[in-house]
């Protein structure tokens, strides 16, 4: 497979490789983009001071925006777009973020990241394995564990600034689950090629530098595709 690499300098070469969705385990060496709100008051630290003391935001959110303004985490939309150019990506890596996606948003990603993948650029998702949380609830015959293990439930917002809240910033709950078939016919689908399932620990991403590759396990399942 040949792969294209952006020239910096004379005798040097790096390929762009960006962590869509990395909340506070942004990918050290890479681009790392999040569509929190927190990413985009990071910026604004008036707005922020007086959301913090209106009670909009908890000491966590006010920690996580000081954190993703020292880890330089860029704000971006991935189902809208990625502000990165056609064709020009190396590697997108994703952890524990399409599971919080509708399907037909899911899709949307897909079609976003292959635009701005080069042709062979890869793909690597983790997400959470529905398999992982059966497995265990056949062991031990918890189902309120399994379901609450899922985010698929959801607590209505009571309070006034709880509304307000869920009106700006949405479900954050998860929308769909995917064991490792599932997720590989999901990237078919949307015209990858090669979808394969990884061990803990594995990638066909040369170079992939600081990448945590068994981030959230075991729970998690790794599965990587590759743009046509």
């Amino acid at each position: 497979m040949h792969r294209q690499q952006l020239i910096v300098g004379k005798n040097q070469t790096r390929s762009l490789k960006i962590n869509i969705g990395c909340g506070d385990t942004p990918t050290k060496g890479w681009r790392n983009y999040d569509n929190s709100w927190s990413v985009r008051l990071a910026k604004k630290k008036v707005l922020t001071y007086i959301l913090l003391k209106s009670g909009f935001l908890s000491e966590a959110q006010d920690k996580f925006i000081s954190f993703a303004k020292n880890a330089n985490i860029l704000w971006a939309d991935g189902i809208k777009r990625i502000p990165e150019n056609d064709s020009s990506v190396d590697v997108i890596y994703s952890c524990h973020m399409v599971e919080h996606l509708e399907k037909l948003d899911v899709a949307s990603f897909f079609k976003e990241a292959r635009r701005i993948l080069k042709s062979g650029g890869i793909i690597r998702l983790a997400v959470p394995n529905i398999k992982y949380q059966v497995d265990n609830y056949l062991k031990d015959g918890d189902a309120d564990k399994f379901i609450e293990s899922t985010h698929l439930t959801r607590k209505q917002p009571k309070t006034i600034i709880a509304k307000i809240k869920y009106l700006i910033i949405g479900d954050r709950n998860h929308q769909w689950m995917y064991d490792g078939k599932s997720l590989c016919n999901l990237l078919s689908s949307a015209g990858f090629e090669e979808p394969r399932i990884l061990e803990t620990g594995l990638t066909t991403i040369p170079d992939p530098g600081m990448l945590d590759l068994k981030e959230r396990s075991p729970e998690s399942v790794f599965v990587e595709a590759v743009n046509a």
